[in-house]
């Protein structure tokens, strides 16, 4: 991609932030402080688990170098928006999810590029790679803190200076966010096509089988502490559904000539709708379950 176009990219990566900056209050953070065991649970998942397992998985199954480069990447990223909207259809901590979403996207600023550089150096296979391009930490660094820190203070600080404003346009840019990643997805499958045939079963095989991995690290780490079960979905969601459009924009800016990353984040930009949607549903099936036999049962109590 050209200058302009990675400028671009990065923009509209910048305006989702933004967008997702405007439903946050100082209230969100606040909540944190006051009930910090849900959250510090799914950042500890997201930020230490996801990324330790993913690297030793890339150790132990042989894969092509490029894939596990992607697939460290992917791991290292915070969740994204639709985390959140997953969460309230699935009857879930809404308030925690989003809470956990802005301060995730904060400390990604700095965990993501230090957790890639450091997991992606501890494998000779995916260091070498890493060293062949010369990406450096501190370039990194300076790119997500464009995408990420910048636009979520400029959200939350207009906000709260415009509360009316931000009321208004949050569900515009949450719904431009939804559509800018179906953007970034079909760009990169677009330009990939080809290796993306030659290869599918390989990338849906190393994209499903890891946001399988993703999805219950966050289960078991919840259920590990006997959290609510509002508060188990919403740590599920928000470590298994990571923020892929973040992973592009990093991949096009840094790892242009690694089409195979590419695609790794763009089908999981694909596989995470579709998962988080089936979670959703299997979860919203289950409480109507449990709900209508709660029913009968009263009826025949009262019944009898």
């Amino acid at each position: 991609m050209s200058s302009t176009s990675l400028l671009v990219l990065n923009s509209v990566l910048a305006m989702m932030m933004f967008g997702i900056a405007l439903s946050l209050t100082a209230e969100d953070f606040r909540r944190i402080a006051r009930q910090p065991v849900g959250p510090l649970v799914g950042m500890t998942a997201q930020f230490a688990l996801l990324p330790a397992l993913t690297c030793l998985l890339t150790w132990l199954i042989p894969m092509p170098n490029e894939i596990a480069l992607g697939l460290l990447l992917v791991s290292c990223c915070p969740g994204g928006s639709f985390s959140n909207l997953m969460t309230y259809l699935s009857n879930g901590n809404t308030a925690m999810s989003v809470s956990m979403t802005g301060v995730a996207s904060l400390l990604a600023c700095v965990l993501t590029p230090l957790n890639f550089m450091f997991y992606a150096a501890l494998n000779p296979r995916t260091q070498h790679l890493l060293n062949s391009i010369s990406v450096s930490t501190a370039d990194m660094l300076a790119v997500i803190a464009f995408v990420l820190a910048i636009p979520l203070v400029l959200g939350i600080t207009c906000a709260r200076i415009w509360p009316l404003f931000a009321r208004k346009t949050e569900p515009f840019f949450r719904f431009v966010s939804l559509f800018t990643l179906f953007g970034f997805v079909a760009i990169a499958l677009f330009m990939n096509w080809d290796k993306f045939i030659a290869g599918a079963s390989l990338f849906l095989l190393a994209v499903v089988a890891h946001n399988a991995l993703a999805l219950l690290i966050g289960w078991s780490a919840a259920r590990a502490l006997r959290l609510p079960r509002a508060d188990t979905r919403a740590i599920t969601l928000e470590v298994g559904l990571q923020n892929s459009g973040l992973g592009l924009g990093i991949i096009f800016t840094f790892f242009a000539n690694l089409d195979a990353m590419a695609v790794i984040a763009a089908a999981w930009g694909i596989w995470h709708l579709i998962s988080g949607l089936s979670l959703s549903t299997y979860w919203q099936c289950k409480d109507r379950k449990k709900a209508l036999q709660h029913t009968s049962k009263k009826q025949y109590f009262y019944g009898s």
